[in-house]
């Protein structure tokens, strides 16, 4: 046999004794991950306070706060078939000593898919937005004070408490 072929074969012995010799035994084991997601809420509004300028009732008969436009970020985690809402409710009306004007002379406009406009209320939430299924949402919310002649001079004030839900 020729030296080139008795190398071959040598080279090819050792091959295959190497490719024999590295197949051990083998097993599996499994592993099993578990994790709990609960229901979750986060709201985020840009300004925690809000403020409406005198203004001369005849020539604006409707007052823009001074931070217009507020934005709003909702995010919430729940099912996907769930419906997140968002709702507000005045704490009373706006009040300067033994004065008031009520609560729903104060508006607000929205943007941003899901959110809503509505009116101030102190007695029933209203709602300000809905979502369904888990996500981010953003948006801004304007406010406006019908402006009145018929208002007693103050500075006067209210708290408006918004409760995002997400089921």
């Amino acid at each position: 046999m020729p030296k080139r072929w008795v190398s071959l074969l040598f080279i090819a012995l050792c091959l295959f004794g190497y490719a024999a010799s590295s197949q051990g035994a083998a097993t599996t084991s499994n592993l099993t991950v578990n994790t709990t997601v609960a229901a979750r809420a986060s709201l985020v509004l840009a300004s925690a306070t809000i403020n409406f300028p005198d203004s001369d009732p005849t020539t604006v008969p409707s007052i823009g706060a001074t931070e217009n436009a507020v934005n709003v970020t909702a995010r919430v985690r729940t099912g996907s078939a769930s419906t997140a809402t968002l709702q507000v409710l005045a704490g009373g009306d706006l009040t300067s000593g033994s004065n008031a004007i009520t609560i729903d002379n104060v508006t607000w406009t929205a943007t941003g898919a899901g959110f809503t406009g509505g009116t101030m209320n102190k007695t029933t939430p209203q709602a300000a937005g809905s979502w369904t299924g888990p996500g981010v949402y953003a948006g801004t919310f304007s406010y406006f004070l019908a402006n009145s002649w018929n208002y007693a001079t103050g500075n006067y004030s209210a708290t408006i408490t918004y409760t995002l839900t997400a089921p």
